[in-house]
């Protein structure tokens, strides 16, 4: 008899990039550090001669200048900080696969996202060996879990989810099964009862609204970036650009594959469009409009490998979000039981004794980004890239394959993706000049210089 089901791997269903081969290599090769198998699995993953399951694989580089030393370009340093992990909340994931990433990325200087769960206190203190729990971005989502003033000022980043790549239009739930004491504290709601929330923003209908949350944020915390979350969308680049004259200093554009565990079945294989529609779309109206300079453009949905992280940058992405593969690494199996609370491995659920059989490590997770980013300096020195500012949309260094096999793919016109908008003298390719927000001389500072002495003694 059949297992059932119609997305869990089966050896003769429909094919996935994540696989029992590829998280192999993947967990291999990160925890033993070992580069040769790590080339392994981005060789298993980028393999698409046969099966195409990507838009990106469907181009190839083009190498349109002569490729330098691999000393020449920019050092991994100053790469880290351009990664993030994905919104993944504490409630989705457990208590120990979310503060693992956290670590791992604060080691490394980049950033974790702490997803629209809120976030525990206790993270905000150092541990005794000097890591940190604390997540640089925290989301404002359409319900406000586990928003307030002390979550927003211990922020580098404020993330405004407007949708959600594997699901846009949808909202979200967290069953009430996943909602213990501890997740309703954190959360600020009730133990059991599900948690919602809805499409919407109920406070945003248009730009002006959206602006007005921007400059709210921001006069929170005024050293945080604020970020919009958007997803690939048929006219996304619209939006993107209307996002940019509200004063986001980063736009996120989410693709259609992002790994939500809790998605109904329908919307994660019927629902969304791939990122290199979106972040084509968005950098190309961006530059035609004069706005590109003034805003940070990154991309997430099922980044797997430096290839992944090339293609998304030559269409105009300056930083990369990366979630799944971070779990994979975490011990993730990919049983897609995450909705259920029963996942065997401790990643996403909140059953204490399920809990104990989390392996992952940060460590583990230091290893994959370090990996990645230097098999990404590899392709940025074969293409005779120094930067990556030097590389962001120069989406002529890539073109159609002519020697995919199947033959359906003879009759697709992919040539609006690769199209290269000329940028003007007043804006360049990538972020290069700061938003202006105009909260220097607003009230509210005036008043607590006002009141600063009475602040100071009494």
């Amino acid at each position: 008899l059949t297992v059932g089901g119609v997305y869990q791997w089966k050896r003769k269903g429909e094919y996935h990039l994540f696989n029992p081969q590829t998280i192999h290599l993947l967990q291999h090769a990160t925890k033993t550090n070992d580069v040769a198998t790590f080339k392994k699995y981005s060789k298993a993953v980028n393999d698409q001669e046969e099966k195409a399951v990507t838009l990106r694989s469907l181009f190839r580089f083009r190498h349109n200048r002569p490729p330098v030393s691999i000393d020449e370009v920019e050092p991994a340093e100053n790469i880290y900080k351009r990664f993030a992990t994905g919104a993944m909340s504490f409630g989705s994931i457990s208590w120990e696969a979310h503060t693992t990433l956290a670590i791992a990325m604060n080691r490394i200087g980049a950033k974790s996202n702490t997803g629209e769960g809120g976030e525990d206190e206790k993270r905000y203190e150092l541990l005794p060996n000097g890591d940190s729990m604390r997540s640089a971005i925290k989301q404002v989502a359409s319900a406000r879990f586990g928003v307030t003033s002390y979550y927003l000022t211990e922020s580098d980043e404020l993330q405004i989810k407007m949708a959600q790549g594997a699901k846009p239009g949808e909202g979200g739930q967290l069953p009430g099964h996943k909602v213990d004491d501890w997740i309703g504290k954190t959360r600020h709601s009730t133990p059991g009862v599900g948690l919602i929330s809805p499409p919407p923003h109920h406070d945003i209908y248009s730009i002006e609204d959206l602006a007005q949350l921007i400059f709210d944020l921001k006069n929170s915390n005024r050293k945080a970036r604020i970020n919009v979350k958007l997803v690939s969308k048929a006219g996304v680049g619209t939006i993107a650009a209307g996002v940019a004259k509200a004063k986001a200093d980063v736009i996120l554009i989410s693709g259609h594959d992002g790994g939500t565990g809790a998605s109904p079945i329908s919307s994660i294989r019927h629902a969304g469009l791939p990122w290199e529609l979106g972040l084509a779309e968005s950098h190309q109206t961006l530059v035609k409009n004069k706005l590109r300079s003034r805003v940070v453009l990154q991309a997430d949905g099922q980044m797997k490998t430096a290839r992944d992280i090339a293609v998304a940058t030559l269409l105009g992405a300056e930083e990369w979000g990366v979630a799944t593969a971070a779990l994979i690494v975490e011990g993730c199996i990919m049983m897609r039981k995450c909705h259920m609370n029963t996942c065997p491995v401790g990643v996403a659920t909140q059953d204490p004794e399920l809990r104990k059989r989390f392996t992952g490590d940060a460590d583990h997770v230091v290893n994959f980004f370090k990996l990645i980013t230097q098999e990404l300096r590899e392709i940025m020195a074969g293409l005779g890239f120094r930067t990556i500012n030097e590389m962001v949309g120069q989406s002529d260094y890539l073109e159609v394959r002519d020697d995919v096999k199947h033959w359906k793919y003879k009759n697709l016109d992919l040539t609006p993706i690769l199209y290269k908008e000329p940028a003007s003298l007043y804006t360049g390719l990538f972020n290069s000049e700061q938003q202006d927000h105009g909260i220097d001389n607003i009230l509210d500072w005036k008043l607590i210089k006002a009141a600063q002495p009475a602040l100071d003694t009494q």
